[in-house]
């Protein structure tokens, strides 16, 4: 009963169809039974009708033939057994799943790394597990059904837990939240994995029809997985002009990154985002370091860009790109110059305030290259933009992370910048009188790198954060890291949850992210989690 209840509604359409049109077949050779008289066309009817329909198999061929080769183009599809290779493995019922897997592909082969693609219906479980890493892209098709092509899949793996210890994955999950099961096929491909002991490479990315904000931070993702992070957007955001208003230093004689508050202001439009949400900037180039590459390449940066739909100056459009080596552009005119620009990527940061603060805040960390200079983005936020300058800034919803409908007790989680997520939800919680929030945060000193510590502080005091727990990993005497502090509070870990707590965690993917996942796995057990996961209280914003 339960197989036949999961029948794709479009097969019982494409049923119907095929018996109505047989009753019009049957009905019309009722018709003409009697006139029906066999008549030899002659030879030359005969070598016509065969060369068209030649022609026509030919045709098809070729076509086909050139669908295959379009897709492939430019991959080199590794060989199953290259233990280096990532497969990006597809299930796809329109082909839009396996639209978005070959573009994975595409900019994993781009960074240089060795790519393998196969549909999901062709994979079993030696497979995965052979495989070390999957980008696993898979389409939800009607109420939360897996697509046709992977419907074998579904009945002979996700029906038993299988042995995937050591695979690491990555997982794009399209769906339609009309439907009440959205990213069903989704969602039960992630359990599984879980279940069978594989390990995410990040939270998991739900795209709510073809929304190209969470596709950005998909390609995000693969940027950090790929270490090349200047692989370009799929498709641009549409930015609004933001104005910074302040850019404070937050950890003066800290031993790390400099960090930094900042706050923004929209030149057009309103104020408006939920806590939880986060922006993507649009990184620009110092105009000191773009006066310096004009006058190498010998170009004059104030030459209007008639073409250009920001009419913008060449200058202008060159502080939004990438910058080739002036004497790989040697020779070239303007317009071949313009055409051979490539945007840079945007960035991604979690939102650090409500509406109701009257700007949006950022806690960003001035990240510094292998050679010593300042990362596009936080370089571009902390040092190149002006106060009082312009910023290119998209809100993007992040509903993973939004806070409980209900008046349930927090726990927070988070290490460094994470702050900036967790403090947004602290703000949002005290407004609405909500007062049960425990609050574990870890930097490296206390003296130097306690962000945002009077406000904590005061909400500590009267009673908006009910327990507080620091960790500080660089401190001489005790070093010590948050997972390490949850692990000592294993009881009261087990009670807050026990009282209905949601867990949220925001931070680094590196260390503090699965470090505090094995803590809660350990403390909990990994059914219980996943059973949190899956009700909505465990969420997590990590990068």
């Amino acid at each position: 009963m339960k197989h036949l209840a999961a029948i794709d509604k479009e097969r019982l359409g494409n049923l119907a169809v095929i018996v109505a049109l047989a009753v019009v077949a049957v009905w019309l050779l009722d018709l003409h039974a009697e006139a029906m008289q066999w008549r030899d066309p002659g030879l030359g009817r005969w070598l016509a009708a065969g060369l068209s329909m030649s022609v026509w198999m030919v045709f098809v061929m070729l076509l086909r033939r050139r669908r295959v080769c379009a897709t492939t183009m430019h991959l080199p599809i590794a060989e199953a057994a290259d233990a280096g290779a990532i497969l990006v493995a597809y299930a796809s019922q329109t082909g839009y799943a396996e639209q978005l897997a070959h573009q994975t592909a595409q900019s994993l082969l781009a960074a240089r790394l060795r790519v393998r693609l196969a549909e999901l219906g062709g994979l079993d479980v030696p497979v995965l597990r052979a495989a070390g890493r999957v980008l696993f892209v898979v389409s939800t098709t009607g109420e939360g059904d897996a697509p046709d092509s992977a419907a074998a899949f579904e009945q002979c793996c996700l029906r038993q837990v299988g042995k995937l210890d050591g695979l690491r994955y990555g997982l794009l999950a399209l769906g339609d939240r009309d439907y009440e099961n959205f990213c069903g096929f989704g969602h039960r491909l992630h359990h599984w994995l879980a279940q069978s002991g594989a390990q995410p490479l990040f939270d998991p990315v739900q795209v709510d029809n073809r929304d190209d904000g969470a596709l950005r931070h998909w390609q995000h993702h693969l940027g950090l997985l790929s270490g090349a992070n200047e692989l370009p957007d799929w498709q641009p955001p549409q930015y609004q002009r933001w104005q910074l208003v302040e850019c404070r230093l937050l950890n003066p004689g800290s031993a790390g990154g400099a960090c930094f508050h900042l706050a923004l202001r929209p030149l057009d439009g309103e104020l408006a985002w939920q806590a939880g949400d986060l922006v993507e900037i649009e990184p620009r180039h110092a105009m000191s370091d773009i006066s310096r590459w004009l006058d190498a390449a010998g170009f004059d940066g104030s030459f209007p860009l008639s073409d250009s739909e920001r009419r913008e100056s060449l200058a202008a459009c060159l502080s939004r790109s990438h910058l080739p080596q002036p004497a790989d552009v040697a020779g070239y005119t303007m317009e071949q110059l313009v055409t051979c620009l490539r945007s840079l990527p945007h960035r991604e940061y979690s939102i650090a305030s409500m509406p109701a603060d009257g700007a949006l805040h950022l806690l960003v960390r001035r990240m510094q290259r292998d050679d010593g200079t300042p990362g596009i983005g936080s370089g571009w936020l902390t040092q190149g933009a002006a106060e009082g300058g312009e910023v290119a800034l998209r809100i993007r919803a992040n509903p993973g992370f939004h806070m409980p409908a209900q008046d349930v007790p927090l726990i927070l989680i988070g290490n460094g910048t994470g702050l900036a997520g967790l403090r947004a939800l602290l703000k949002a919680r005290v407004a609405a009188g909500h007062r049960r929030h425990w609050l574990l945060f870890g930097e490296r000193h206390a003296a130097h790198d306690f962000f945002h510590r009077d406000e904590i502080e005061r909400w500590q005091s009267s009673g908006h954060i009910e327990r507080l727990d620091l960790a500080w990993s660089r401190e001489a005497a005790t070093p010590v890291y948050v997972q390490q502090r949850l692990a000592e509070a294993a009881d009261e870990l087990r009670r807050w949850v026990e009282q209905g707590a949601a867990i949220y965690v925001c931070g680094s993917l590196a260390g503090m992210a699965p470090g505090v996942d094995a803590v809660l796995r350990e403390t909990l057990g990994s059914e219980q989690v996943e059973q949190l996961r899956m009700s909505g209280r465990y969420r997590r914003d990590v990068y």
